[in-house]
């Protein structure tokens, strides 16, 4: 499989309505998507969304949960690129998609902290406050692994 690393993506809307973030029943995988807005001068107002499904399962599913992650938030994810295939029970054709199948994720500043419109960006979870105040006390900042890459603590 390929190694993947998102910087700066966008959890996208859930679709018609539904739910960004679909997890399963025992919860012990989830199911979103993210988006980037790329430049293509054939598109309207220049720009067009690229899309791509994300999994994630176990450990990381419980991260993504306390990480209150929603629509809209900006996220970073390292991960591997994997195939989903699936027979459509209405044409009986063979589909497939790319999907990222996550390790890693974390919150990431949007649009280097400026919105669209020059203004500060808001934190991920909506509010002017840094994310180390939100009300689960879990910022979506800490180390992966033993944090230290090869250095001691305090060095």
């Amino acid at each position: 499989m390929l190694k993947v690393f998102v910087t700066d993506a966008v959890v996208s809307k859930g679709y018609d309505g539904a739910p960004a973030l679909r997890f399963s029943e025992d919860g012990a995988s989830v199911r979103f998507r993210i988006g980037e807005s790329v430049y293509d001068k054939r598109a309207e107002n220049n720009t067009r969304w690229i899309n791509l499904s994300v999994k994630a399962f176990g450990q990381l599913c419980e991260r993504i949960k306390k990480m209150q992650l929603k629509e809209l938030s900006h996220v970073n994810i390292v991960g591997r690129l994997d195939e989903d295939t699936w027979t459509d029970p209405s044409t009986n054709e063979k589909k497939s998609v790319f999907v990222i199948i996550a390790d890693e994720i974390e919150y990431a500043s949007s649009a280097g902290g400026r919105s669209k419109e020059g203004q500060p960006a808001e934190n991920p979870l909506g509010s002017p406050t840094p994310p180390t105040q939100a009300n689960s006390g879990f910022t979506g900042y800490e180390n992966f692994g033993d944090g230290f890459f090869g250095a001691e603590p305090g060095k």
